[in-house]
């Protein structure tokens, strides 16, 4: 996966968040977004179902459906496969806590989650594996992280921005209303679209865009878009991106790796209905009992949202976060942190520890897609290119 974004791990990492600014370097974060969001929250996949008769198009014309998609509220179920070349993560153990199973066993596998969707500022997600219910709602300034195998419950309040921090209500209207903003929105939920649309924003020379199979998905016919890197030296081999043919709206995503027959992530939906949830569904209550752990997060200026077709502006780091080094372009782009970006409890995660190997001055984790150097002074590399490429990188440095 590849995009302009966010690494939305910063819910429940103490605001770590990191914007890519340039565009020619905008298809690295929305992979580092598909394993950073498994560590907080879910993905979703299901691969297209048979064959559909649609109206010719071109490539352009999908990617002008895309970029038309009125689409604003839905509810669906999603269901995730990821065959990253990753070990079986334990779930249990010494050092393992109860919630943690939840975060890195949903990086290999399959997962189901119902997920609801109504605007930019209200959504849920729902995992539903064998043993537990894992919940994510956001709503507004607020946003709970619900786990029922240990009956946990972790809210993330922001509290109201001052007047100067409003945007003018008369600005452009993908502006956020003023309203408390935890840095999250329905946007951040890890869907088909929002992961499509990043990889979309991030076209260049670098990719050649084609026009695979029509099919169904969900029930509904789908145009596929076909992205394959000029690279020979990313680990990815293409991207697929299935199009609603009514509504313009992606219906799901495949990545490829080089070398691997099967995808290496799929994210889909296997059931869809564009009409409005139930409110009450973005209102949450702990169960009774349930430890619940409240966190307040620093007021910050309301976000204003991209366009749908628009990436985000040069230059537009958030302040007070770390600014990554890029080096390289396009699907080869090696990202660079400085020491300090990541928080301590990410990087002492006991279950992160078992997939980390040991290498010459630091540790590494290497999956199909992507790969990740961290070093003993505090570094981090990252890239969808093989080890190799981020110890040059890091060497140089």
């Amino acid at each position: 996966m590849q995009a302009t974004g966010v690494v939305w791990i910063h819910a429940l990492h103490d605001g770590w968040l990191v914007t890519l600014a340039r565009s020619k370097q905008r298809w690295l974060p929305a992979l580092v977004i598909t394993l950073a969001v498994a560590i907080a929250v879910v993905f979703g996949s299901v691969q297209a179902g048979a064959t559909a008769s649609l109206p010719a198009k071109t490539a352009d014309e999908i990617l002008a459906m895309v970029a038309r998609s009125e689409v604003r509220a839905l509810s669906g179920t999603l269901v995730q496969t990821a065959e990253l070349g990753l070990p079986e993560i334990p779930t249990a153990g010494p050092g393992i806590a109860s919630g943690g199973a939840s975060a890195m066993e949903l990086l290999t596998g399959s997962h189901t989650a119902r997920v609801y969707v109504d605007g930019p500022s209200k959504a849920r997600v729902q995992i539903l594996d064998r043993m537990a219910e894992r919940d994510v709602v956001v709503n507004g300034g607020d946003a709970w992280f619900y786990n029922s195998a240990d009956n946990s419950a972790t809210h993330l309040s922001a509290p109201a921005p001052s007047i100067a921090e409003v945007p003018s209500l008369a600005g452009p209207r993908e502006s956020l209303p003023p309203t408390p903003s935890p840095d999250m929105s329905s946007r951040d939920i890890p869907t088909p679209e929002t992961m499509a649309r990043r990889f979309l924003a991030a076209l260049d020379d670098s990719t050649e865009v084609s026009v695979g199979e029509a099919s169904s998905v969900a029930g509904r016919n789908a145009y596929r878009l076909s992205l394959h890197p000029r690279s020979t030296e990313t680990l990815v081999e293409s991207v697929a991106i299935d199009v609603d043919a009514e509504t313009g709206l992606p219906l799901g995503i495949e990545v490829r790796a080089r070398g691997q027959s099967e995808p290496a992530y799929s994210l889909a939906f296997k059931e869809l209905d564009l009409s409005t949830p139930d409110a009450a569904l973005f209102r949450f209550t702990p169960p009774p009992g349930a430890t619940v752990t409240e966190k307040a997060l620093p007021a910050k200026p309301v976000p204003t949202l991209q366009a749908p077709t628009m990436p985000a502006p040069q230059g537009s780091y958030r302040p007070g976060l770390p600014h990554p080094t890029v080096t390289g372009e396009g699907w080869d782009a090696v990202l660079a942190f400085p020491a300090g970006s990541a928080p301590a409890d990410l990087t002492s995660n006991p279950q992160l520890a078992q997939v980390l190997q040991p290498v010459e001055g630091g540790r590494a984790l290497t999956t199909s897609l992507l790969s990740v150097l961290m070093l003993d002074d505090g570094r981090i590399y990252v890239g969808m290119v093989p080890l190799e490429r981020l110890q040059s990188a890091a060497a140089a440095l």
